[in-house]
């Protein structure tokens, strides 16, 4: 049996160098920085791992440990039915793979970010990307790079809170609502801890994203790392969460194929 001529470039291209793949996933551990939710809402418990052998007499030729996690821990899927408005949609384990693999457009506001942790991107921002670089492409998932991912070391940094609350930035809840019921996209990508922005819960709805877009069947993927190395368009992004049946979302490994050929 022969290799597809399409596979097969993409494998040659994989072998030569041609195309790159850029890992978009937070190294997943103990110290990973999570959602903090305010009272009287309750957290998730944070990733560690509870040895169950190592080389010993529980297992003399192996080591293997117990996963203790939240769904929504490091770089992760959010499913429609992990929002109210989402709650007779699709878990983690029915979405379509079809709909986990997609061009991807990267909208790129670090800038705006770096001068106001609290920006939110509005649908005029989507607008003017399209007017460079064409509509968004259908089944794509739209990356929104904020320069955030440079904070993930760190919990204090990540989640930028203060008396006032988290912030970091998103997107408006007019933006959430055109993306969610107007637009092509299978989902939205950001570097931040969640898909709302720091301050969501005082937006109209609270936490417009998860609001919008879990409601019509979109989905969202988190702490995204390396978004700077992709192009405005061209890549192609590969969301692989566990297909944990009845999951309102999973920990994720998210990569993207880029043409690092010549224009």
């Amino acid at each position: 049996m022969t290799t597809s001529p399409i596979l097969a470039q993409l494998i040659g291209g994989l072998a030569t160098g041609d195309v790159e793949i850029v890992d978009l996933t937070t190294r997943l551990g103990p110290h990973t920085p999570t959602l903090r939710l305010p009272e009287p809402f309750v957290d998730l418990i944070d990733f560690r791992l509870e040895q169950v052998s190592s080389y010993d007499a529980p297992g003399p030729y192996w080591r293997h440990h117990n996963i203790h996690t939240g769904e929504h821990v490091g770089t992760h899927l959010d499913a429609p039915i992990h929002w109210v408005t989402g709650q007779s949609g699709l878990d983690v384990s029915q979405i379509p793979p079809s709909r986990l693999v997609g061009p991807a457009a990267v909208i790129d506001v670090s800038a705006e970010a770096a001068e106001d942790p609290d920006f939110l991107l509005e649908i005029d921002h989507i607008r003017a990307w399209e007017a460079e670089h064409g509509p968004l492409p259908n089944g794509c998932w739209l990356l929104l790079r904020t320069g955030w991912d440079q904070y993930g070391h760190d919990q204090e940094l990540f989640l930028n809170t203060d008396e006032n609350g988290s912030h970091t930035p998103g997107i408006s809840a007019d933006c959430a609502r055109r993306l969610a019921e107007d637009s092509p996209i299978s989902g939205l990508g950001v570097e931040t801890v969640g898909i709302d922005a720091g301050n969501a819960l005082h937006l109209d709805p609270p936490f417009p994203v998860h609001h919008h877009l879990l409601g019509n069947d979109r989905y969202g993927v988190t702490s995204l790392r390396n978004l700077a190395h992709l192009p405005p368009t061209g890549a192609v992004v590969v969301v692989s969460p566990l297909p944990i049946i009845g999951g309102t979302g999973s920990p994720a490994r998210v990569i993207a194929f880029v043409d690092r050929r010549t224009p």
